[in-house]
Formats: C-alpha cells, sequence, structure tokens
C-alpha cells in the first residue's frame, strides 16, 4: 500500500516538490493525503521510483560520479520521466554497510547512539569529554579526536549537543567541523534542539557543499532514548527523511514536518507543552502537600483522570521520590522556551534577510504570556545552582515561594 502511494506521489507535480499547504493541528497532524506519522516509516523506499536520488553512503564511488541534487534529478525525470532516471540511489541503508558518525554522547546522544551500535551499525563517535565515550567505545564504536574527523569517516553524522553554539560550532567550523569533512552526498542529521534559523543556515551550507542536512529535534527523554520511543520532528527534503527511515526508526517515531527549520519550530512548540504541564504538576503536587494530602496518593489517584499524562506520570513521579537527577538538563529548558520568546536566538538569525514579512515564520511575534512565566520558574533554579538537574526540580522553587 504504501508502495503504491509513493508511486503515485511520485508521478504528480506536487509529489516532486511537497505540498504547497498544511493543516497541522497540535503536535504532528496532517492533512488526509500525507499519513507520515500515520505510516510511521514502515516500509523500504528500495524498489521505489523514489530510489533514484542521491543522498547515498559516501563509500559508494557511485555516488559521486552521478551526484547532481535532487533539483537536477527532477528535472530529468520532467524531461525524460521517472523511469529515465538511473535507479539504484540511494544506496540502501543497511546495519555492517552504512557509516554513522555521531557528535554528542550525554544523557540523550549517549542513550541514542547505543541503540545503533547495538542495531549493527558501523559508528564513529566525538566527544568533548572523551571519557563519556567509554562504554560506546567498549562496545565496538570508534572515537574520533574531532568532529570533522567523525564525519569523515561517515555517510550519515548525527549531532546531539546542548545549545545553537554547540551546533554551530560541531557543524560549521571550517577547520574542525563536520561539513567540512563530509563526503558528497552525505547527511547532516542534527537531533538537538535548536535554532530554526540555524537549521535552515545548516541546510544551506550542506546543500552547497552537495550533501544534505535534516533538523530532527526529538521528544520524549531519557527513558525514550533509552526504549527507543522518542518523538521525532524532523525538517528538511522529504526524501531526505525518508531515507533516513531505517536510522529514525530505531531511535523512534519520526514525523516529517515540512522544509528545514519546522522540525525545529516544532520542537520549540512542543517544549512550551511540556514546561506547562511540568510547571503544572509541581504546583498541584504543592498545592496538595500544603493541603496534608499524600503525594504519592494523590498523583497515582489523578494520573486515571483528566489529569493524567506521560509528563505527569514520568516527572510527576520523579517529584514525588525527591529525584531530581537530570532527563535532560534545566538549562535546555531555560533556551528551549527563550527562543520561543524571542531571547538569545542563535545569530544564524542575523544573516538572513531582515524582512518583517519574515517575522512569523521566524517564530519572533507570537505572544506567549504562560511560556513567559514558566521560563521564569525555570530561571529560578539556575539561579539556585540548579541548571544541571531535571524540570522536575522546578517543584522545589514553588516549595521554596510557599515556605514547605
Amino acid at each position: 500500500m504504501a508502495t503504491r502511494w509513493f508511486r503515485k506521489l511520485q508521478h504528480s507535480k506536487e509529489g516532486r516538490r511537497g505540498p504547497r499547504s498544511w493543516k497541522p493541528s497540535f503536535f504532528s497532524s496532517f492533512s488526509p493525503s500525507w499519513k507520515w506519522t500515520r505510516l510511521s516509516f514502515r516500509f523500504s523506499l528500495v524498489d521505489d521510483p523514489w530510489s533514484s536520488f542521491s543522498p547515498s553512503p559516501a563509500s559508494s564511488s557511485a555516488a559521486d560520479a552521478n551526484f547532481d541534487g535532487f533539483g537536477a534529478m527532477e528535472k530529468e525525470g520532467e524531461e525524460e520521466g521517472a523511469a529515465g532516471v538511473e535507479r539504484g540511489y540511494p544506496v540502501e541503508i543497511r546495519p555492517g554497510s552504512t557509516r554513522i558518525g555521531w557528535i554528542g554522547v550525554g544523557v540523550m546522544g549517549g542513550a541514542m547512539a547505543a541503540r545503533l551500535l547495538a542495531a549493527g551499525y558501523d559508528l564513529t563517535v566525538y566527544a568533548r569529554t572523551p571519557s563519556k565515550a567509554a562504554g560506546l567505545a567498549g562496545a565496538g564504536a570508534r572515537l574520533a579526536a574531532s568532529p570533522a574527523a567523525a564525519a569523515a569517516a561517515s555517510d550519515v553524522v548525527f549531532t546531539m549537543v546542548g545549545h545553537p553554539a554547540d551546533v554551530r560550532a560541531a557543524l560549521l567550523d571550517p577547520a574542525s567541523g563536520a561539513l567540512a569533512a563530509l563526503p558528497r552526498g552525505g547527511v547532516l542529521v542534527d537531533c538537538t534542539s535548536s535554532d530554526p534559523a540555524l537549521a535552515r543556515a545548516v541546510a544551506a551550507a550542506a546543500r552547497a557543499k552537495g550533501c544534505w542536512a535534516v533538523d530532527a529535534p526529538v521528544s520524549g527523554g531519557d527513558v525514550g532514548a533509552r526504549e527507543g520511543t522518542l518523538a521525532i520532528l524532523a525538517g528538511g527534503d522529504e526524501r531526505v527523511v525518508a531515507w533516513l527511515a531505517p536510522l529514525l526508526g530505531r531511535l523512534g517515531r519520526a514525523t516529517w514536518m515540512g522544509a528545514p527549520g519546522t522540525g525545529q519550530s516544532a520542537k520549540i512548540a512542543n517544549q512550551i507543552a511540556v514546561a506547562g504541564a511540568v510547571v503544572g504538576a509541581a504546583e498541584a503536587a504543592s498545592f496538595a502537600r500544603a493541603a496534608g494530602l499524600d503525594a504519592a496518593t494523590f498523583m497515582e489517584a489523578v494520573g486515571a483522570g483528566a489529569a493524567g499524562s506521560r509528563v505527569a506520570e514520568i516527572f510527576g513521579r520523579r517529584m514525588v521520590e525527591r529525584d531530581f537527577a537530570s532527563g535532560g538538563f534545566v538549562e535546555y529548558m531555560v533556551k528551549d522556551l527563550g527562543m520561543a520568546l524571542g531571547r538569545g536566538v542563535e545569530e544564524a538569525e542575523e544573516e538572513e534577510e531582515d524582512d518583517d514579512d519574515d517575522a512569523k515564520e521566524k517564530g519572533a511575534v507570537v505572544v506567549l504570556p504562560g511560556a513567559a512565566l514558566f521560563q521564569k520558574l525555570f530561571l529560578g533554579m539556575v539561579a539556585n545552582g540548579d541548571g544541571k538537574l531535571g524540570m522536575q526540580g522546578v517543584i522545589t522553587v514553588i516549595e521554596r515561594m510557599n515556605g514547605l
């Protein structure tokens, strides 16, 4: 069924360029004819007409010889028909043959990289703190001295670092960045929660070199990273995202959001919702405690009703157990909410033309009073020296405000 759907799409003008209009509801609903979420990448593109597009493992000499970009291949297809385009690209992603580079092995990145390594993929890792990669090295991964060194030995390079500035350094530094050494036809996949404008800049830089870039931030925390149940919000060329399905499917459930940068915009929206739910759980637990209720009993009781959610289940339980170990540093949530509020946005924003008509696309004009309040509460944790704790620690801020 999926193959027939793709064949129909390949022969439509809209299919080659992607839909012009979308009707997303909150998170990841699309118009009825575009059901990426429902399909969840449970298909193969190898025998499909789209197998002629170019991102292919850099180890294939044919990739360099024939790589001409999607635009050129679309033109050729228009003139000769889909059958006129030489078949065989992309080379199928396979454990044991596809080479993966991984930059950033913290709480999230380390668990995600471990899942790809366990699936049999050839893995080269770069970590600013080499000791954090010791477990991966012991399981068979190779260690690289720089992002560039990791990329030089890879077909697909993932990044999972902390801040937009880290993404810029890891990918775009002319001396040590991954893009500088990535072989032609290679693909960058940035899983960091970062700036949409920077994602667009990385995508443009990759195209200029004959490579591709996808922004694919994730949601699901440390539990989702370990279990491979992350929600992956992907922005970039639709066909590149589809080609990455074997890798993304190992990490979670991927949804194509649209053009470069849209994955990051979706993640920022996700973080607004998560922040509100975490603060709500913290306030509810604090009120219950002040009212003389047993917090654990309360959280369990309301979990079966309308107040129940995955956020309440994971973070509410950690609040009750006083487990504030990070599932993602609260300072990262401060960063994400800052991007939603237009504060501290990466300097990549300055590289784009300052056009008032583009303001909404850049996410700079939305009034978010709730997000502003959530950020102040999380900043309270940072001010108390708790920036490296998980966001569930915001309950300590609420408790201090109430003398609990």
